[in-house]
């Protein structure tokens, strides 16, 4: 029997993927920062501060939710008329010429902005579809690899992530706005031509072109036949009336996977604080680490770092000790088990934030063992939803319940953005400041686990593998 391999083509999806990464975590590392002070507030007033803060939390979690909405729009495009690969290309285009206007018009909000929203639609168009090509690039001959490919995959994010969050904070410093949203951009032309370059090794999946029952279509039937389902008729039954056994089958089973998909969007709404909050909270903390005295934009480096060194502990080392032991992991506990670890990562720095409150500086070690704690979540959650989005789709929705996954990101940050733009408008929400914000979001956690634990009760020691 013949040793698998992997496909030619992964190396190119891999280096595309670690550059456009670094290209969009760079940008992001600045971003809430430079908007609150270039922007919102560039006398340094304090009475503006707090306003500002709001304004620059809202405006990030703003440019998050587009990233993560639009994955809707690039996944239906890529699977039902142009294919992966155009999309990719094409929206790679826009995504360059965003960063392109970002870094001319750094002293320009309109235009500014204007940019952040063209890499919005170009980081959020291709994003499912760099994932689901992932998948498509194996058959049955080396299918064993592709858990290790979807973590090789994660590990290029990280890795892009890292090393943009520790170098872009210093050229924004010692170079300038326009030096440091010009690097991004650089970054991103170049994860362009590699994609290019790959053009004659990928497995493409030809677009289906507009299914007649599509997972609208077929919804919408069923609602309209809400008489017939109150009176306790099955939604299957029915929907088999009007159309095939396979696109029904498919429908539910993308069902069952939004059923779980429902309970995310409030841990994105913690776990994407860590790229705006925090690293306002980092500008009030004690930067000096072992000696050496970090910018608050590089503190969230932490988190990438601790991904490259994690994913491979967790997944050839943890996950396979306790199968030995005959403890199952389900997606479930997974799950479960990362919101838990997250609201404990709030505890610290609503703790940290108390002590900012009372006039002290603690250290920004601190938070370091709170992104330590984000960072089990993150992989515990992220990337058990990833495989299992992509494992639960039928073939002809693998890019579109990749984006359903997505959006649940995009409604998270969506939240966050609301509540920052009641903050600064001096709204019903207004008290939330201090600690009392991340007080908020703590409870607001463990409502949402508790809720979970009860919905999966039967789930959480089931065995059902993700198969791929």
């Amino acid at each position: 029997m013949s040793t698998p391999k992997f496909p030619a083509s992964i190396k190119y999806i891999i280096g595309n993927e670690a550059a456009e990464r670094f290209s969009y975590y760079g940008l992001r590392a600045i971003l809430t920062i430079f908007l609150a002070t270039h922007f919102f507030n560039p006398s340094g007033d304090p009475s503006l501060q707090l306003a500002a803060e709001a304004k620059a939390n809202e405006a990030t979690h703003f440019f998050i939710t587009l990233n993560y909405l639009l994955p809707i729009a690039g996944a239906l495009m890529a699977d039902w008329f142009l294919g992966k690969y155009a999309v990719i290309l094409w929206l790679s285009l826009v995504y360059c010429a965003g960063n392109l206007m970002m870094a001319v018009f750094t002293d320009n909000y309109s235009f500014f902005m204007t940019g952040l929203i063209m890499i919005a639609i170009g980081s959020g168009g291709i994003k499912p579809c760099v994932s689901a090509n992932v998948g498509d690039q194996f058959d049955a001959s080396n299918k064993s690899l592709i858990n290790k490919a979807f973590s090789w995959f994660y590990l290029s994010i990280n890795f892009g992530s890292f090393f943009s969050t520790l170098l872009i904070p210093w050229f924004l410093t010692h170079y300038g706005p326009r030096v440091a949203f010009g690097i991004p951009g650089c970054l991103m032309l170049l994860a362009t031509v590699v994609f290019f370059l790959g053009m004659k090794k990928y497995t493409r999946v030809p677009p289906t072109g507009f299914p007649k029952e599509n997972f609208i279509s077929i919804n919408c039937y069923l609602l309209f036949q809400g008489k017939r389902l109150l009176k306790g008729e099955k939604a299957a039954d029915i929907a088999r009336e009007k159309f095939s056994e396979a696109s029904v089958k498919a429908i539910f089973s993308v069902w069952k996977v939004l059923g779980l998909f429902a309970f995310v969007p409030v841990y994105w709404m913690l776990s994407d604080q860590s790229t705006s909050e925090w690293v306002i909270q980092a500008t009030k903390l004690d930067l000096t680490i072992f000696g050496y005295t970090l910018l608050p934009q590089q503190v969230q480096a932490a988190n990438p770092v601790m991904i490259l060194i994690l994913t491979p502990l967790f997944g050839s080392v943890l996950y396979p000790y306790f199968e030995k032991k005959g403890v199952h992991l389900s997606v479930h506990l997974k799950i479960v088990s990362g919101f838990v670890i997250l609201i404990s990562s709030f505890v610290i720095i609503f703790l940290l934030q108390v002590q900012i409150d009372q006039g002290h500086h603690p250290s920004a070690g601190w938070q370091i063992l709170a992104y330590l704690l984000l960072t089990i979540a993150e992989i515990l959650v992220y990337l058990t939803g990833l495989e299992y989005a992509y494992a639960q789709a039928p073939l002809s929705m693998k890019s579109t319940i990749m984006s359903f996954w997505l959006l649940t990101i995009s409604l998270g940050n969506y939240l966050v953005s609301l509540i920052n733009s009641n903050i600064s408008a001096g709204g019903l929400l207004s008290h939330l400041t201090g600690a009392r914000y991340y007080g908020f979001f703590m409870v607001l956690m463990a409502g949402v686990t508790i809720c979970f634990i009860l919905r999966y009760r039967k789930m959480l020691w089931k065995n059902e593998a993700v198969q791929m």
